[in-house]
């Protein structure tokens, strides 16, 4: 394994400072702040029964592009989203931040994540390893796609009623 260099330690903390931004957005219930992370290509993925399926030939749980985000975005900015009324209590955690590629312009990285959701139905902890691939846009990085790989997404899922 190559000895990280002062330029590697300063990618990684770049990143890493983009994902609790990201989770910060997200715990806020900021969807507006969130959605301006992505690139105008960006995915959004999260799949249904196993982590490495093909989401063009099999069920995910979400599997949205750039225009399906701004949707999804509007929906719960409406405050007609009633699974939201009162709107869930939110913490995400991060933890295990990596560079796992970086090349063309494109940062990889992944990290372990753990939501702890709080609403009228009660607590719900989802964990997942989610996938991130960033580019950089106008000096800032910008979410390209965006894959959570929920541990749980053989199993029947009440409802996913935030972005997670």
């Amino acid at each position: 394994m190559p000895v990280p260099t002062a330029d590697d330690d300063a990618l990684l903390r770049r990143v890493e400072r983009f994902i609790y931004h990201e989770a910060r957005l997200q715990d806020e219930h900021r969807y507006a702040e969130w959605e301006a992370l992505w690139t105008d290509d960006g995915i959004y993925w999260v799949p249904a029964n196993g982590d490495d399926i093909d989401p063009e030939q099999q069920m995910s749980i979400i599997y949205d592009n750039r225009s399906r985000i701004g949707v999804r975005i509007r929906q719960l900015l409406t405050g007609r989203r009633y699974t939201q009324e009162p709107r869930s209590r939110l913490r995400h955690l991060i933890t295990n931040v990596e560079v796992t590629d970086h090349q063309a312009g494109t940062i990889h990285a992944a990290c372990n994540v753990m939501v702890f959701e709080s609403n009228l139905r009660g607590e719900t902890i989802w964990a997942a390893r989610t996938d991130y691939a960033l580019r950089e846009a106008d000096g800032d990085l910008k979410m390209a796609s965006k894959k959570v790989a929920l541990v749980n997404n053989d199993k029947p899922l009440h409802t996913l009623s935030f972005l997670i």
